[in-house]
């Protein structure tokens, strides 16, 4: 049944199921007409960061210092902001270009934080221990910042952010905020992938101090810093949740704004080692879906990736709320979800959950 949202695609013209208006452009076209989509997901991701006066696309200049933290891999020159907008190149005594870093560093990360009583909305709730810790709290760490720019973004608000007027956090402040009644910290945001040395080095005091570590993700990290936040995880009882937006190559892109070649290595690097620890998952999977893009046959290809790898590993799909510049999509469907949930059983996971059950719609 066609959505009373759905709109016709400036490509084809086939009006069959809901059309983000900030792309215009559908899932069939995105995916089989890649060069002829191209002009149109530029325009789409370059007019959403020009609204929060962000950098349009990661820099390249020359001479510039590259930023090493996440797969951008920015190039700086003098003046230049990264494409997450916490670094930019300035010029050295040596008549070189430096980063100077504006947050994300263990001085200063660009967060809020609040206590979020136990159980939580976590996207692993439901396999973990935290759901019965009745009394305690999650030291939820928001970073605002992200290394993607996805057009359906639910926390886009983090956007308008200003490392240079912003009160910023150290790690040590940020690590005294956890109380006798913390029982779990989680970085999520935006994402803690543009500021994981900031959120290492609470996160170490933290797990010292006896707290479970936790990182949701969409895993574009530098793999180094991934396999200490993995470490950190493993030791404490906590949970690495890899938001796994899309696995083909070109919908990411469009949807994202990138493509998914570090995502998905991350998540084959860390998945490897939830044999070491099954009674709590190491490893976490999740996928929004994302009406008239993420379709069941997009999360099947999803979850036989993630089975090949490792088919125990939890998998949540989330249903879709109307945000940011996708805010004229319909609410996930109730159908939708039932045959994602089919669709990734099938492809041979053992452990599949809708969450966000509350947000499904009867429509479309």
């Amino acid at each position: 049944m066609t959505s009373p949202l759905a709109r016709a695609c400036t490509l084809c013209g086939y009006r069959s199921s809901p059309v983000m208006g900030a792309l215009g452009i559908c899932r069939n076209c995105v995916t089989e007409r890649a060069a002829e989509s191209a002009p149109a997901i530029e325009a789409a991701h370059t007019a959403s960061r020009t609204r929060h006066a962000l950098p349009r696309r990661p820099p390249t200049g020359r001479p510039g210092a590259t930023c090493h933290v996440c797969a951008r891999g920015c190039r700086m020159g003098v003046g230049e902001r990264g494409y997450c907008n916490l670094r930019e190149g300035a010029a050295a005594r040596s008549g070189a270009v430096r980063i100077r870093q504006l947050a994300g560093q263990p001085s200063c990360g660009l967060l809020h934080s609040y206590c979020d009583p136990l159980p939580t909305n976590c996207v692993a709730d439901w396999v973990c221990d935290g759901h019965h810790q009745l009394g305690l709290h999650n030291l939820a760490v928001f970073y605002a910042s992200c290394t993607f720019n996805c057009l359906f973004c639910q926390n886009w608000q983090f956007r308008d952010a200003d490392p240079e007027t912003a009160a910023l956090v150290s790690s040590d402040e940020l690590a005294d905020r956890a109380n006798r009644q913390t029982y779990c910290v989680c970085y999520f945001g935006g994402d803690p992938a543009s500021q994981m040395p900031h959120a290492l080095a609470s996160a170490r005091r933290l797990a010292a101090r006896g707290l479970r570590v936790c990182w949701e993700t969409n895993g574009s990290q530098n793999p180094r810093l991934l396999d200490k936040a993995v470490q950190l995880s493993l030791d404490s009882g906590g949970t690495v949740k890899f938001d796994l937006k899309a696995y083909d190559e070109r919908l990411h892109l469009a949807l994202t704004g990138t493509d998914n070649q570090r995502t998905l290595d991350n998540f084959e690097r860390a998945a490897s080692r939830a044999p070491e620890r099954r009674d709590t998952p190491l490893v976490v999977a999740s996928t929004l879906l994302v009406p008239g893009y993420v379709t069941p046959e997009e999360v099947a290809a999803i979850a036989l990736f993630i089975a090949s790898v490792d088919p125990e590993t939890p998998y949540a799909l989330l249903a879709f709320a109307p945000q940011f510049t996708a805010s004229d999509l319909p609410f996930t469907s109730a159908r939708h979800a039932s045959e994602a949930l089919e669709a990734a059983s099938d492809a041979g996971l053992t452990r599949v959950h809708v969450g966000n059950r509350h947000l499904l719609s009867r429509e479309y």
